[in-house]
């Protein structure tokens, strides 16, 4: 699947909106291997782990696609989309 540059900002900027509710969580509920969550907190907090750890998937993959198709180096195009994605829309 072919994807622009812009796509692969939005998918970062997903990843990272997960990877805050992650962080959100665990800082709610508490560490995960302390197993003081109630039911629901921890099937919340693990769908939360989940959905980052898909995105975060995606966001590599599409990355490795979009480099392998441009011919840039895979660590430039990363790092560019990470850059990118890290300032704020206006």
């Amino acid at each position: 699947m072919a994807h622009t540059f812009e796509e692969l900002v939005q998918k970062q900027r997903a990843a990272a909106a997960a990877h805050t509710m992650v962080e959100e969580l665990r800082d709610a509920y508490g560490p995960p291997a302390e197993r003081r969550m109630t039911g629901a907190q921890s099937g919340t907090y693990e769908t939360a782990l989940r959905a980052w750890r898909d995105l975060a998937r995606d966001v590599q993959t599409a990355v490795s696609e979009y480099a392998r198709q441009t011919g840039r180096p895979r660590a430039e195009v990363e790092a560019e989309v990470e850059r990118v994605a890290a300032t704020e829309t206006t």
